[in-house]
C-alpha cells in the first residue's frame, strides 16, 4: 500500500485502502446497514409547497424552478468552456490508450472493434467512475457547475457517480442504445429530491448521434421496475431499461450545443437513441447527491437484484471477496464541497 500511496496521494490511498478492507473478509468485515426505509417505502414527492424540487436560492429564477418542478430537468446554455471540454477529450484519449490508469475506473468497450482499432477511443464506449482521475474530476468542482447543483442539493456535496460516454457509430446493432431509465434504480441512497445529474454535452448532441430523451414530468412518479429489456445481442451490462414503459408519454429529444449542461432529477425517466452518424457523441456527467442523504437497504425492493448483479461483478475482479453495495458507493463518493456527514 506505500508504493500506491506514493503514486496517489495519501487521499486517495487512504479511499483504496478502506475500499480493500471491505473487500476482503480477512480484514474486518463490513458495517451493518443502517434500519431505515427502503426504495418501496419512500414517497416520490419529498414535501408539500410550491417548490418540491428545489431549494431556495439567488440563482434560479422563479421561472426556471417551475420548469424544473413541473418538468424534472433543466437545460443551461453555454455552462461549460471549450477550452474545459477540450481538457477533458484529451484526458479520455490518454485513458483510451492507456497512457493513464486511474484507480477504479471502469472501462467499457465493444471488444468486437478491438482487432481492428487496437486501444483507442473507437472502441471504447464510457469510462465510469474517474472520481480518482484528477483532470475528469475537475468537471465535478467546476464553480459553473457546482452553483447551480446547490439548488438542488443544498452546500453539502458529493459527487456519487461520474462518468464521460462516448457513443459508437452504431446504427445496425443498436449496441450503445440505452433504454428508458430512472437513475434511482442505480442508487441506494436518498431522499431523491436532493440527488440531481449534471450532463454536458462535449459537442452537439441530436437526434443522429443520439441525443438524451426525456419524459417530462415523469420526476413525480414512483421508482418503477428496471430490467434487461428483451433485444437478444443488442443490451450492454448493467444498461437496465424499465420492465413496463408507457409509450403515451410524450418525449422530448434534448437537442444540445458544444458546452450546455442539463441538471435533471433522478426519477426522471430517460434514455437515449442510436447513434446514426460517422462520429462519436462525447458527454460528460456527475450525478451529485447532499452528504446528508442516507443509505438504504435494498433488500426486497426492485433494486435489489441490480445489488446483486454489481455483486458478482466486484467478486470477479477482486477474486472472490464479498462486497456490500454501501461499500461500493463510498468508494465511489467524493466530497466536492462543504462537509461530509452521511454519504
Amino acid at each position: 500500500m506505500e508504493r500506491l500511496g506514493e503514486r496517489l496521494g495519501e487521499r486517495s490511498a487512504a479511499r483504496l485502502e478502506t475500499l480493500l478492507r471491505h473487500l476482503s473478509p480477512r480484514l474486518g468485515a463490513a458495517p451493518a446497514p443502517i434500519s431505515i426505509p427502503t426504495s418501496a417505502q419512500v414517497s416520490a414527492v419529498p414535501h408539500s409547497g410550491r417548490f418540491c424540487y428545489t431549494l431556495d436560492n439567488d440563482l434560479l429564477s422563479t421561472e426556471q424552478r417551475q420548469f424544473y418542478e413541473d418538468n424534472g430537468y433543466l437545460l443551461i446554455k453555454n455552462l461549460v468552456s471549450d477550452e474545459d471540454i477540450e481538457r477533458f477529450r484529451k484526458e479520455f484519449t490518454r485513458i483510451c490508450k492507456r497512457e493513464v490508469k486511474p484507480p477504479g475506473v471502469m472501462i467499457m468497450k465493444d471488444e468486437s472493434l478491438r482487432s481492428q482499432f487496437g486501444q483507442s477511443e473507437k472502441v471504447v464506449n464510457k469510462v465510469q467512475d474517474f472520481q480518482e482521475d484528477e483532470e475528469l474530476f475537475r468537471y465535478c468542482t467546476l464553480p459553473e457547475i457546482l452553483k447551480y447543483v446547490e439548488c438542488f442539493t443544498g452546500p453539502n456535496i458529493m459527487a456519487m457517480h461520474t462518468m464521460l460516454i462516448n457513443k459508437l457509430p452504431d446504427s445496425d446493432k443498436q449496441t450503445f442504445l440505452h433504454p428508458m431509465h430512472q437513475d434511482l434504480h442505480y442508487f441506494p441512497f436518498r431522499p431523491a429530491s436532493r440527488i440531481v445529474c449534471a450532463w454536458t454535452a462535449m459537442e452537439r448532441a441530436h437526434q443522429d448521434n443520439g441525443c438524451l430523451v426525456v419524459q417530462p414530468g415523469t420526476h413525480k412518479t414512483a421508482l418503477k421496475p428496471h430490467g434487461y429489456p428483451e433485444l437478444e445481442g443488442k443490451t450492454n451490462k448493467l444498461f437496465h431499461g424499465l420492465l413496463d414503459e408507457d409509450e403515451k408519454i410524450p418525449k422530448v429529444h434534448l437537442v444540445m450545443e458544444k458546452g450546455d449542461t442539463v441538471f435533471f432529477h433522478p426519477l426522471l425517466i430517460h434514455g437515449s437513441g442510436i447513434n446514426r452518424t460517422a462520429g462519436f457523441r462525447k458527454s460528460i456527467s456527475c450525478h451529485f447527491a447532499s452528504s446528508e442523504c442516507h443509505y438504504i437497504d435494498v433488500k426486497n425492493t426492485t433494486q435489489e437484484h441490480l445489488e446483486k448483479e454489481l455483486q458478482e461483478m466486484v467478486s470477479k475482479k477482486y477474486n472472490g471477496t464479498s462486497v456490500d453495495l454501501k461499500d461500493i458507493w463510498n468508494f465511489r463518493a467524493r466530497l466536492v464541497q462543504g462537509e461530509r456527514i452521511n454519504l
